[in-house]
Order: structure tokens, then C-alpha cells, then sequence
């Protein structure tokens, strides 16, 4: 049997949320570049995540029970874990996410409506427990993120605007309620500026220099 790594070993594991067009990928991605850590997102990663994103926003876009949504949301992340993230860490590789089970928490729980205590607990299960070393929350006024022009026209960006409010007041919600895990950071900045106060807060509490 293989032994699980030590904390010593183990890689670590950032996760970025946030709303629509708040500059999750980009910033994500220049974080992985800069760390020379590995790239993944949700959902989709993975072949058999592909089709569940197809389903979710695509061909059944808008007309899925919010049940079977969160539960998609949650196959498509135990196979992303099981496939990707945790063969990675645990060969010692670091990991940025962009989204992970705080966007099911925030879009499905306090967007949709479903019990965020149901869709946490769906979460864990098909995680195995694994939460991020450190989230950072790009947060932003929806309105304003969508001023931006960038957001796209899936299922969850065509919502309205109460939707994506609720969101993000769900986000900060978790945020405050697990500081340790949970940083905000103001996302209505140039993205350079806000690059500066990711690396700032990787080397703080990460030590990534």
C-alpha cells in the first residue's frame, strides 16, 4: 500500500474564485507560470469532465434541475481530484485551480438556492476531504465586472444580475467564515496591481517567492 506524503512533501494547492469576468484565468494562469506550477480549471479538465461541461452549458444550458446541476458540478470535480489534482500534489508538484468546491458553494448554493450545507457535503465526498492551501477571492461588483465586456455567454454568465449578487454575497460569506483559508482581494484594480497583491500574499503565507 502507498503511504500518503507528508506535509514536507506534498504539493501545495491555490484555488481562485470569483464571479464572472473578474480575471480568474488570467491571474491564475500568471501565478502557475511564475510558481512553474501546474495549470487546471473547472469544469471540464479532464475528458470525462468535457462531457459533463458540455452538459452543464451546453445542451441541457438552463433547463437542469439546480440538483442534478450540483451534482454534475460534483462529478465533474471527483474526477477532476481522482485524475489531476491529487496525483499532482502528491508527486510534490504545486497547483492553481481556477474554481474549485467554492464555486459550487457560491453558484449553486447561495445563487440557485440549494441548502449550502448539501452542497458542501456533496463537495467533500467526491473531494475525499481535499481543500485548498489557500483560496483567493478576486471580488468584484458584478455589474462592474460585466461593464467590462469579457464575460462570455455560458449558462451561468447569461443569469441575471440578482443571481450573480447573490453569488457574490455568498462568496464573501464563506470567505469571512474561514479567514485562514480565505483571502479577498479587490479585483476592480488594473490586473498588474492585483498580480502584485497575489504575489505579496503567496509569500506570505505560501513562502512562494
Amino acid at each position: 500500500m502507498t503511504e500518503a506524503p507528508d506535509a514536507a512533501t506534498r504539493g501545495r494547492f491555490v484555488v481562485f474564485e470569483g464571479g464572472e469576468a473578474v480575471g480568474k484565468s488570467t491571474q491564475a494562469g500568471w501565478l502557475a507560470i511564475s510558481r512553474d506550477a501546474e495549470l487546471t480549471f473547472e469544469p471540464g479538465a479532464t475528458r470525462v469532465g468535457r462531457e459533463l461541461r458540455r452538459l452543464l452549458l451546453e445542451e441541457y444550458a438552463g433547463r437542469l434541475d439546480v440538483l442534478t446541476e450540483a451534482l454534475l458540478m460534483a462529478a465533474d470535480r471527483a474526477q477532476h481530484v481522482a485524475e489531476t489534482i491529487r496525483p499532482a500534489l502528491e508527486a510534490g508538484r504545486d497547483l492553481v485551480c481556477d474554481r474549485y468546491i467554492g464555486s459550487s458553494l457560491a453558484y449553486q448554493g447561495y445563487g440557485r438556492g440549494l441548502s449550502v450545507d448539501t452542497v458542501r457535503k456533496m463537495s467533500e465526498a467526491a473531494t475525499g476531504g481535499l481543500w485548498p492551501d489557500l483560496i483567493i477571492l478576486l471580488d468584484m461588483d458584478p455589474l462592474r465586472a460585466r461593464a467590462r465586456g469579457d464575460a462570455g455567454t455560458d449558462a451561468f454568465e447569461a443569469l441575471g444580475m440578482d443571481f450573480h449578487r447573490r453569488v457574490r454575497d455568498g462568496y464573501l460569506e464563506l470567505a469571512a467564515a474561514d479567514p485562514g483559508r480565505w483571502t479577498v482581494i479587490d479585483a476592480d484594480r488594473p490586473a498588474s496591481v492585483v498580480r502584485e497583491d497575489i504575489a505579496a500574499l503567496a509569500a506570505d503565507r505560501l513562502g512562494w517567492m
